[in-house]
């Protein structure tokens, strides 16, 4: 009596992996200089309307525009939308250099974002009730995350991850911002 044996192969697609030397040796830095501050430069141009062209670096520039209900031609996400986008972005690279940091592999990292904001002040031309807040009231993100660790340890990290994101703490914090004529 001969018996088969059955080889079942799969195939895992993880995430485009990070340069983890050069993760280490970003970390080293850090610690060398735990004073350094490096000051990060934009440029934004109206073109019209609300269409704002946001320059960095010699990055092609990332629109920026209103939906129809807040008189947009609906072109890119409005400032807020962006700012969601960017906080998304931010708690994504760290999760995933934390998970890089650890040795850990991910096959999928996603965030859903979602904010609460007051509009009715319309920019300064509404309702300027100084009672009512302004910008965000509460942010909401949910963070979907698998790869080839444990579940308790991929929850560390987005924990970890939200602790150290510099665009969380942004927006947590009390910022110092000081707009002025050119």
């Amino acid at each position: 009596m001969s018996t088969t044996v059955e080889t079942v192969s799969t195939t895992v697609d993880y995430l485009r992996p990070l340069d983890t030397e050069g993760l280490k040796a970003l970390g080293e830095k850090g610690k060398a200089n735990p004073d350094s501050v490096v000051t990060l430069k934009a440029k934004t141009v109206c073109e019209g309307q609300f269409r704002n062209m946001t320059y960095v670096r010699d990055l092609e520039p990332m629109l920026i525009d209103e939906p129809p209900h807040l008189l947009g031609e609906d072109n890119a996400p409005n400032p807020s939308e962006a700012a969601l986008a960017t906080l998304g972005a931010c708690l994504a690279v760290g999760v995933h250099a934390n998970a890089a940091a650890q040795g850990i592999k991910l096959t999928k990292l996603e965030l859903q974002l979602e904010g609460d904001i007051n509009v009715t002040a319309v920019w300064g031309t509404g309702d300027l009730n100084p009672a009512k807040p302004l910008g965000f009231t509460d942010v909401r993100v949910k963070v979907n995350v698998e790869g080839d660790a444990p579940r308790e340890q991929l929850d560390e990290i987005i924990k970890h991850s939200n602790v150290w994101s510099p665009v969380a703490n942004t927006l947590r914090n009390n910022v110092g911002v000081s707009v002025s004529p050119a």
